[in-house]
Protein backbone atom coordinates (compact mmCIF):
# COMPACT_ATOMS: atom_id res chain seq x y z
CA UNK A 1 0.00 0.00 0.00
CA UNK A 2 1.25 3.49 -1.15
CA UNK A 3 1.15 6.42 1.45
CA UNK A 4 1.89 10.07 1.19
CA UNK A 5 5.29 10.97 2.84
CA UNK A 6 3.69 12.43 6.24
CA UNK A 7 1.41 9.45 6.62
CA UNK A 8 4.45 6.95 6.30
CA UNK A 9 6.36 8.55 8.61
CA UNK A 10 3.76 8.60 10.94
CA UNK A 11 2.92 5.09 10.18
CA UNK A 12 6.65 4.31 10.63
CA UNK A 13 6.81 5.62 14.29
CA UNK A 14 3.39 5.47 15.46
CA UNK A 15 3.62 1.77 14.64
CA UNK A 16 7.15 1.23 16.02
CA UNK A 17 7.29 -0.58 19.19
CA UNK A 18 9.77 0.47 22.09
CA UNK A 19 11.84 -1.82 23.30
CA UNK A 20 11.62 -1.17 26.59
CA UNK A 21 14.77 -3.49 27.18
CA UNK A 22 17.42 -1.19 30.11
CA UNK A 23 20.77 -1.46 31.11
CA UNK A 24 23.07 0.96 33.83
CA UNK A 25 25.83 2.64 31.97
CA UNK A 26 28.60 4.96 33.81
CA UNK A 27 27.79 8.20 33.39
CA UNK A 28 31.42 9.17 30.90
CA UNK A 29 29.09 7.19 28.85
CA UNK A 30 25.95 8.27 28.30
CA UNK A 31 26.32 10.94 25.92
CA UNK A 32 23.53 10.02 23.27
CA UNK A 33 21.65 7.39 25.40
CA UNK A 34 18.00 7.09 25.99
CA UNK A 35 17.13 7.33 29.74
CA UNK A 36 14.84 4.54 30.86
CA UNK A 37 14.22 6.16 34.30
CA UNK A 38 13.37 9.59 35.57
CA UNK A 39 16.15 11.15 37.39
CA UNK A 40 15.30 12.37 40.82
CA UNK A 41 17.56 15.31 41.81
CA UNK A 42 20.06 14.56 45.06
CA UNK A 43 21.31 17.55 46.07
CA UNK A 44 20.16 21.13 45.48
CA UNK A 45 22.16 23.51 43.27
CA UNK A 46 23.31 25.54 44.45
CA UNK A 47 24.36 23.56 47.14
CA UNK A 48 24.67 26.41 49.39
CA UNK A 49 24.58 30.43 48.99
CA UNK A 50 27.31 31.49 46.35
CA UNK A 51 28.84 34.68 44.57
CA UNK A 52 28.06 34.89 41.31
CA UNK A 53 30.73 37.42 40.98
CA UNK A 54 34.08 38.30 42.06
CA UNK A 55 33.17 41.40 44.73
CA UNK A 56 32.35 42.55 48.04
CA UNK A 57 29.42 40.62 49.86
CA UNK A 58 27.15 42.84 52.00
CA UNK A 59 24.15 43.92 53.93
CA UNK A 60 21.65 45.60 51.21
CA UNK A 61 21.59 48.11 54.26
CA UNK A 62 24.90 49.12 53.04
CA UNK A 63 24.67 49.92 49.83
CA UNK A 64 26.80 53.58 48.98
CA UNK A 65 28.48 53.46 51.83
CA UNK A 66 32.71 53.23 52.73
CA UNK A 67 32.91 49.45 54.45
CA UNK A 68 36.09 48.17 56.34
CA UNK A 69 37.15 44.56 54.50
CA UNK A 70 36.48 42.04 57.20
CA UNK A 71 38.44 39.05 55.05
CA UNK A 72 38.49 37.40 52.04
CA UNK A 73 36.49 34.55 51.39
CA UNK A 74 37.68 32.21 48.32
CA UNK A 75 36.14 28.90 46.89
CA UNK A 76 36.13 26.11 49.11
CA UNK A 77 35.92 28.42 52.36
CA UNK A 78 33.80 27.16 55.55
CA UNK A 79 32.15 31.04 55.36
CA UNK A 80 30.73 31.39 59.38
CA UNK A 81 29.20 34.60 59.91
CA UNK A 82 31.08 37.47 61.60
CA UNK A 83 30.85 40.74 60.09
CA UNK A 84 30.44 43.73 62.59
CA UNK A 85 28.84 47.09 61.88
CA UNK A 86 30.33 48.99 58.93
CA UNK A 87 31.69 46.19 57.28
CA UNK A 88 32.04 43.51 54.07
CA UNK A 89 33.42 40.72 53.10
CA UNK A 90 36.06 40.78 49.58
CA UNK A 91 34.39 37.57 47.93
CA UNK A 92 35.16 35.51 45.02
CA UNK A 93 33.25 33.94 42.18
CA UNK A 94 31.40 30.73 44.00
CA UNK A 95 32.95 31.47 47.33
CA UNK A 96 29.75 30.90 50.07
CA UNK A 97 28.11 33.42 51.20
CA UNK A 98 27.69 34.08 54.83
CA UNK A 99 24.49 33.95 55.92
CA UNK A 100 24.67 38.08 57.39
CA UNK A 101 25.50 38.99 53.79
CA UNK A 102 22.57 39.21 51.44
CA UNK A 103 24.24 40.96 48.15
CA UNK A 104 27.48 41.28 46.48
CA UNK A 105 28.73 44.15 44.56
CA UNK A 106 31.12 42.86 41.68
CA UNK A 107 34.57 44.29 41.99
CA UNK A 108 34.22 46.71 39.18
CA UNK A 109 31.46 48.37 40.43
CA UNK A 110 33.00 49.64 43.35
CA UNK A 111 35.49 52.76 44.06
CA UNK A 112 38.25 53.40 46.41
CA UNK A 113 39.32 50.08 46.90
CA UNK A 114 42.29 49.69 49.35
CA UNK A 115 43.86 46.22 51.14
CA UNK A 116 41.48 47.20 54.50
CA UNK A 117 38.37 49.05 52.80
CA UNK A 118 36.04 49.78 49.55
CA UNK A 119 32.91 52.00 48.92
CA UNK A 120 29.79 50.23 47.89
CA UNK A 121 27.75 51.33 44.74
CA UNK A 122 24.68 53.30 45.43
CA UNK A 123 22.66 51.65 42.71
CA UNK A 124 22.25 48.10 43.20
CA UNK A 125 19.27 46.20 44.12
CA UNK A 126 19.22 43.86 47.52
CA UNK A 127 19.71 40.14 46.48
CA UNK A 128 22.74 40.89 42.96
CA UNK A 129 25.20 38.45 42.24
CA UNK A 130 23.36 36.17 45.18
CA UNK A 131 22.85 32.56 44.26
CA UNK A 132 20.37 31.16 46.97
CA UNK A 133 20.93 27.45 47.91
CA UNK A 134 18.50 25.63 45.85
CA UNK A 135 16.94 28.37 43.20
CA UNK A 136 18.43 26.27 40.52
CA UNK A 137 17.32 23.45 41.31
CA UNK A 138 15.85 21.29 45.04
CA UNK A 139 16.34 18.26 46.14
CA UNK A 140 13.57 15.77 45.17
CA UNK A 141 12.72 17.53 41.57
CA UNK A 142 12.73 15.73 38.46
CA UNK A 143 15.89 16.81 36.75
CA UNK A 144 14.91 14.87 33.60
CA UNK A 145 12.89 12.49 32.88
CA UNK A 146 12.06 9.09 31.15
CA UNK A 147 13.20 8.53 27.08
CA UNK A 148 15.44 11.82 27.23
CA UNK A 149 18.35 11.70 24.92
CA UNK A 150 21.30 12.53 27.11
CA UNK A 151 23.37 15.35 25.82
CA UNK A 152 26.56 17.21 26.73
CA UNK A 153 24.90 19.78 29.04
CA UNK A 154 22.72 16.64 31.14
CA UNK A 155 26.25 15.21 31.14
CA UNK A 156 27.44 18.11 33.45
CA UNK A 157 24.15 18.36 35.19
CA UNK A 158 23.87 14.53 36.40
CA UNK A 159 27.61 15.04 37.48
CA UNK A 160 27.01 18.21 39.37
CA UNK A 161 24.51 15.90 41.31
CA UNK A 162 27.18 13.46 42.00
CA UNK A 163 25.80 10.40 39.78
CA UNK A 164 27.74 8.18 38.34
CA UNK A 165 25.72 5.51 36.88
CA UNK A 166 22.16 5.66 34.82
CA UNK A 167 19.65 3.39 33.50
CA UNK A 168 18.93 3.47 30.21
CA UNK A 169 17.78 1.33 27.69
CA UNK A 170 19.39 -1.04 25.54
CA UNK A 171 20.20 0.18 22.13
CA UNK A 172 18.16 -1.98 19.42
CA UNK A 173 20.57 -4.47 17.18
CA UNK A 174 20.31 -3.68 13.87
CA UNK A 175 21.42 -5.54 10.80
CA UNK A 176 22.12 -3.31 7.59
CA UNK A 177 21.85 -5.26 4.17
CA UNK A 178 23.11 -4.81 0.68
CA UNK A 179 21.33 -6.74 -2.66
CA UNK A 180 22.80 -7.58 -5.39
CA UNK A 181 25.53 -9.07 -7.58
CA UNK A 182 26.75 -6.20 -8.95
CA UNK A 183 27.86 -4.83 -5.44
CA UNK A 184 31.11 -5.44 -4.42
CA UNK A 185 32.93 -4.26 -1.10
CA UNK A 186 35.01 -1.41 -1.34
CA UNK A 187 38.14 -3.99 0.03
CA UNK A 188 37.72 -5.80 -3.27
CA UNK A 189 38.67 -5.19 -7.00
CA UNK A 190 35.70 -3.52 -8.59
CA UNK A 191 35.16 -3.63 -12.49
CA UNK A 192 34.17 -0.97 -15.08
CA UNK A 193 30.27 -3.24 -14.66
CA UNK A 194 30.76 -3.45 -11.22
CA UNK A 195 29.99 -0.95 -8.09
CA UNK A 196 31.29 -0.34 -5.24
CA UNK A 197 28.88 -0.64 -1.55
CA UNK A 198 28.57 2.97 -0.62
CA UNK A 199 24.97 2.57 0.67
CA UNK A 200 26.09 0.12 3.17
CA UNK A 201 28.55 1.99 4.35
CA UNK A 202 26.53 5.64 4.35
CA UNK A 203 24.28 3.91 6.21
CA UNK A 204 26.22 2.54 8.80
CA UNK A 205 28.24 5.59 9.12
CA UNK A 206 24.42 7.82 9.66
CA UNK A 207 23.07 5.32 12.26
CA UNK A 208 26.42 5.45 14.34
CA UNK A 209 26.20 9.36 14.03
CA UNK A 210 23.20 9.41 15.87
CA UNK A 211 23.91 6.95 18.54
CA UNK A 212 23.07 3.63 17.06
CA UNK A 213 25.21 0.32 16.80
CA UNK A 214 24.21 -0.68 13.43
CA UNK A 215 26.33 -4.62 11.96
CA UNK A 216 26.43 -4.58 8.30
CA UNK A 217 26.12 -8.64 7.86
CA UNK A 218 26.75 -8.80 3.74
CA UNK A 219 25.24 -8.41 0.46
CA UNK A 220 22.80 -10.73 -1.18
CA UNK A 221 22.95 -12.55 -4.14
CA UNK A 222 20.36 -12.01 -6.94
CA UNK A 223 19.34 -15.85 -5.73
CA UNK A 224 15.57 -16.04 -4.29
CA UNK A 225 16.59 -19.23 -2.04
CA UNK A 226 19.75 -18.12 -0.79
CA UNK A 227 17.77 -14.38 0.12
CA UNK A 228 15.27 -16.44 1.67
CA UNK A 229 17.14 -18.53 4.03
CA UNK A 230 19.74 -15.38 5.10
CA UNK A 231 16.74 -13.49 5.69
CA UNK A 232 15.21 -15.84 7.78
CA UNK A 233 18.47 -16.07 9.96
CA UNK A 234 18.26 -12.96 10.87
CA UNK A 235 15.37 -12.72 13.07
CA UNK A 236 17.14 -12.69 16.18
CA UNK A 237 17.67 -8.87 14.97
CA UNK A 238 15.40 -5.96 16.66
CA UNK A 239 15.57 -3.94 12.58
CA UNK A 240 16.82 -5.38 9.31
CA UNK A 241 17.12 -2.37 7.25
CA UNK A 242 17.96 -3.18 3.22
CA UNK A 243 18.86 -1.24 0.58
CA UNK A 244 17.76 -2.35 -2.73
CA UNK A 245 16.46 -5.16 -4.26
CA UNK A 246 12.58 -4.62 -2.52
CA UNK A 247 10.75 -3.44 -6.48
CA UNK A 248 8.44 -6.38 -8.27
CA UNK A 249 11.47 -6.61 -11.05
CA UNK A 250 12.44 -10.45 -11.73
CA UNK A 251 15.50 -10.30 -9.53
CA UNK A 252 14.12 -8.19 -7.12
CA UNK A 253 13.78 -11.07 -4.14
CA UNK A 254 14.15 -9.44 -1.12
CA UNK A 255 10.02 -8.65 -0.56
CA UNK A 256 9.39 -12.47 -1.71
CA UNK A 257 11.66 -13.59 0.93
CA UNK A 258 10.72 -11.34 3.81
CA UNK A 259 6.68 -12.30 2.81
CA UNK A 260 7.95 -15.90 3.00
CA UNK A 261 9.23 -15.01 6.60
CA UNK A 262 6.05 -13.87 8.00
CA UNK A 263 6.53 -10.57 6.88
CA UNK A 264 3.11 -8.25 7.77
CA UNK A 265 3.49 -4.71 5.88
CA UNK A 266 2.66 -1.49 7.14
CA UNK A 267 3.14 0.17 3.57
CA UNK A 268 5.04 -0.76 0.33
CA UNK A 269 5.56 2.84 -1.38
CA UNK A 270 5.79 6.34 -0.97
CA UNK A 271 4.96 9.41 -2.55
CA UNK A 272 8.36 10.92 -2.90
CA UNK A 273 11.07 11.90 -4.77
CA UNK A 274 13.57 10.67 -4.61
CA UNK A 275 13.13 6.94 -3.07
CA UNK A 276 9.24 5.90 -3.74
CA UNK A 277 10.48 2.59 -2.96
CA UNK A 278 10.10 2.83 0.74
CA UNK A 279 8.61 -0.67 2.52
CA UNK A 280 7.78 -1.05 6.03
CA UNK A 281 6.73 -3.49 8.21
CA UNK A 282 7.32 -6.36 10.81
CA UNK A 283 8.78 -9.66 10.35
CA UNK A 284 8.30 -11.41 13.81
CA UNK A 285 9.64 -9.40 15.95
CA UNK A 286 11.71 -7.79 13.84
CA UNK A 287 11.09 -4.26 12.17
CA UNK A 288 11.96 -4.04 8.41
CA UNK A 289 12.83 -1.06 7.01
CA UNK A 290 13.77 -1.82 3.36
CA UNK A 291 14.75 1.44 1.14
CA UNK A 292 15.00 1.86 -2.55
CA UNK A 293 18.23 0.43 -4.21
CA UNK A 294 20.36 4.66 -5.34
CA UNK A 295 22.54 5.72 -3.24
CA UNK A 296 21.08 9.34 -2.86
CA UNK A 297 17.48 7.97 -2.82
CA UNK A 298 18.21 5.22 -0.26
CA UNK A 299 20.27 7.91 2.35
CA UNK A 300 17.53 10.32 2.23
CA UNK A 301 14.34 8.08 2.93
CA UNK A 302 16.49 6.32 5.45
CA UNK A 303 17.20 9.91 7.40
CA UNK A 304 13.67 10.60 6.95
CA UNK A 305 12.32 7.49 7.93
CA UNK A 306 14.27 4.80 9.59
CA UNK A 307 15.64 7.78 12.06
CA UNK A 308 12.44 8.40 13.85
CA UNK A 309 11.84 5.24 13.85
CA UNK A 310 14.48 4.29 15.10
CA UNK A 311 14.68 6.30 18.18
CA UNK A 312 10.94 5.33 19.06
CA UNK A 313 12.36 1.47 19.17
CA UNK A 314 14.62 2.73 21.42
CA UNK A 315 12.72 4.30 23.71
CA UNK A 316 12.77 8.49 23.15
CA UNK A 317 9.85 10.38 23.80
CA UNK A 318 11.51 12.82 20.99
CA UNK A 319 12.03 11.46 17.92
CA UNK A 320 11.21 13.23 15.36
CA UNK A 321 13.93 15.38 13.39
CA UNK A 322 14.19 19.14 14.21
CA UNK A 323 13.55 21.76 11.94
CA UNK A 324 14.50 25.10 11.49
CA UNK A 325 12.64 28.10 9.24
CA UNK A 326 14.61 29.86 6.49
CA UNK A 327 14.19 31.49 3.48
CA UNK A 328 14.17 30.25 -0.05
CA UNK A 329 17.23 30.92 -1.80
CA UNK A 330 15.37 31.74 -5.44
CA UNK A 331 12.04 30.34 -7.45
CA UNK A 332 11.75 26.51 -8.12
CA UNK A 333 9.57 24.45 -9.63
CA UNK A 334 7.96 20.72 -8.15
CA UNK A 335 5.52 18.63 -9.44
CA UNK A 336 2.67 19.05 -7.54
CA UNK A 337 0.96 15.65 -5.97
CA UNK A 338 4.23 14.39 -3.93
CA UNK A 339 6.64 15.50 -1.71
CA UNK A 340 10.22 16.32 -2.82
CA UNK A 341 13.40 16.12 -0.57
CA UNK A 342 15.35 19.04 -1.49
CA UNK A 343 19.27 19.11 -0.41
CA UNK A 344 20.74 22.34 -0.10
CA UNK A 345 23.20 24.91 2.17
CA UNK A 346 22.33 26.74 5.37
CA UNK A 347 24.05 30.20 5.02
CA UNK A 348 23.23 33.15 7.24
CA UNK A 349 18.78 31.83 7.05
CA UNK A 350 19.16 30.88 3.43
CA UNK A 351 18.00 27.51 2.05
CA UNK A 352 20.32 27.01 -1.11
CA UNK A 353 19.42 24.28 -2.48
CA UNK A 354 22.31 21.90 -3.90
CA UNK A 355 22.61 22.22 -8.34
CA UNK A 356 19.63 24.15 -7.99
CA UNK A 357 17.80 20.91 -7.42
CA UNK A 358 19.32 19.29 -10.47
CA UNK A 359 20.32 16.24 -9.16
CA UNK A 360 19.80 12.46 -9.47
CA UNK A 361 18.92 9.90 -7.22
CA UNK A 362 21.77 7.78 -7.65
CA UNK A 363 23.91 10.17 -7.33
CA UNK A 364 26.46 11.01 -3.76
CA UNK A 365 27.91 14.14 -4.25
CA UNK A 366 24.80 16.29 -3.86
CA UNK A 367 24.87 14.60 -0.25
CA UNK A 368 28.11 15.41 0.69
CA UNK A 369 27.99 19.43 -0.60
CA UNK A 370 24.74 19.74 1.11
CA UNK A 371 24.03 20.57 5.25
CA UNK A 372 20.49 20.43 5.16
CA UNK A 373 17.24 18.79 3.70
CA UNK A 374 13.81 21.12 3.02
CA UNK A 375 11.04 18.71 2.80
CA UNK A 376 8.81 20.17 -0.11
CA UNK A 377 4.81 19.13 0.62
CA UNK A 378 2.51 17.45 -1.71
CA UNK A 379 0.46 20.60 -2.73
CA UNK A 380 2.97 23.06 -3.73
CA UNK A 381 3.99 23.45 -7.48
CA UNK A 382 6.44 26.54 -6.61
CA UNK A 383 8.75 27.61 -3.83
CA UNK A 384 9.01 31.84 -4.51
CA UNK A 385 12.36 33.57 -3.44
CA UNK A 386 12.08 34.32 0.05
CA UNK A 387 9.28 31.86 1.02
CA UNK A 388 9.72 30.78 4.46
CA UNK A 389 10.27 27.13 4.50
CA UNK A 390 11.11 24.49 7.36
CA UNK A 391 14.72 22.91 7.25
CA UNK A 392 16.03 19.74 8.54
CA UNK A 393 19.85 19.87 8.89
CA UNK A 394 21.17 16.38 8.18
CA UNK A 395 23.57 16.29 11.15
CA UNK A 396 21.27 17.84 13.82
CA UNK A 397 20.94 15.20 16.47
CA UNK A 398 18.50 16.93 18.42
CA UNK A 399 14.72 15.89 18.52
CA UNK A 400 11.16 16.84 18.59
CA UNK A 401 8.37 15.98 20.46
CA UNK A 402 5.61 16.90 18.05
CA UNK A 403 5.44 16.23 14.03
CA UNK A 404 5.05 19.44 12.93
CA UNK A 405 8.62 19.49 11.51
CA UNK A 406 7.14 17.95 8.48
CA UNK A 407 3.63 18.63 8.24
CA UNK A 408 4.06 22.00 6.28
CA UNK A 409 6.45 23.25 3.47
Amino acid sequence: MSLTFIEAVKTAVERTVALNRKETVLLNRAAGRILATDIIAQKNLPSFDNSAMDGFAFKADDAGKRLRIRRTIYAGDTAAPDLHAGECYRIMTGAQVPSDADTVAPVETCRDITDTHVTLPEDISPGSNFRRKGEEVRRGDVLLQRGHILRYGDIALLSAQGILGVEVFAKPSVAVISTGDEIKEPWQNASDDEIYNANAFGIKAMLEHFGFTPRYVGALPDNKEAVTRFIGSLKGYDVILTTGGISKGDHDFLYDAFKTNGFKEWFHGVNLKPGKGVTFGTMGNTVIMAMPGNPLATMLTTHALAIPALYKLAGAEACHHTFTYAEFAHDLRFKPGRTDLVLGKMENGVFIPTRNNRIGSGMLTPLSESTAVAYIGEGYGTVEREDLIKVVLLNDTTRSATFHALNER
